[in-house]
């Protein structure tokens, strides 16, 4: 390694990078995050697949809006992170919060290339 931030510090830093940028509205920088090839997958839903599909996601089909994640726990096993924690925000006009889990996967370049998301409500 090159530099002083180990392989684990570095895949926790690009995931609280992601919740920072995603609450901020940053899709650019975001979107940097991530591979081109990028899976994610939410249960009950059609995987997005590729970085265009994302960004699509992102800018025009995400259902959630004016929220904030809270990173309550980072755990990092080689190539992966699991992340819990906690959104607050709005749901198609209306309030919601409630508790996620988060799996991000890196490549070999430590961009993400698979995400899958679980949370406590039925549809996100």
């Amino acid at each position: 390694m090159t530099d002083a931030t180990s392989e684990p510090e570095r895949l926790r830093e690009t995931v609280h990078s992601y919740y920072e940028r995603v609450d901020a509205d940053d899709y650019d920088g975001l979107l940097a995050l991530f591979a081109d090839d990028i899976v994610y997958d939410r249960p009950g839903q059609d995987s997005i697949e590729g970085i265009d599909a994302l960004e699509r996601f992102y800018r025009e089909d995400r259902p959630l809006s004016d929220g904030e994640h809270e990173v309550l726990v980072v755990a990092v096993d080689g190539d992966t992170a699991a992340v819990r924690g906690t959104f607050g925000g709005r749901q198609g006009g209306e309030r919601v919060a409630f508790g996620f889990a988060d799996f991000h996967t890196v490549d070999a370049d430590g961009l993400i290339a698979h995400r899958v998301t679980y949370t406590d409500r039925d549809t996100v």
